[in-house]
């Protein structure tokens, strides 16, 4: 199989042209600010670091074309392992770790023994983040 049908891969969850691929990648990133209370003065807000990022995939299977019936079985299977997997795309950056915190799915156009031929679905994802000193300072 060419590595060039991969879109992205999450651990050993493959999202592409062969199989779940998706429509729309949506990131989402915030930063921590707590408010602090003064005497005789407006509040002031202090940064207590970045928040934890998210990625949203909207896609579809289409299960008899490529991939088959089984394939959001794979994605609960990995989220319930409760393991943080590398997320790297397919241009190869490395995206460090990252965990499935939510799956939706929606069966359409069955055939005759209730086998769906649509499977649209969304994987929301969050950055595990870093351990200890491990995490890179750019700044």
């Amino acid at each position: 199989m060419l590595s060039s049908l991969v879109m992205m891969a999450l651990g050993g969850l493959r999202f592409g042209v062969n199989r779940a691929a998706y429509q729309s990648f949506r990131r989402s990133a915030s930063w921590r600010w707590e408010q602090v209370d003064r005497v005789g003065r407006q509040p002031a807000q202090q940064y207590t670091g970045p928040g934890a990022d998210e990625i949203t995939l909207e896609g579809v299977i289409y299960p008899h074309f490529k991939g088959g019936l089984r394939q959001i079985e794979l994605m609960r299977m990995l989220a319930g392992a409760g393991r943080p997997m590398i997320l790297v795309d397919g241009l190869g950056w490395v995206w460090e770790r990252w965990v499935i915190v939510a799956i939706e799915e929606t069966k359409t156009v069955f055939l005759a023994d209730g086998a769906p031929r649509r499977i649209d679905f969304t994987v929301t994802l969050r950055a595990y983040g870093a351990d200890g000193a491990a995490r890179l300072r750019l700044f």
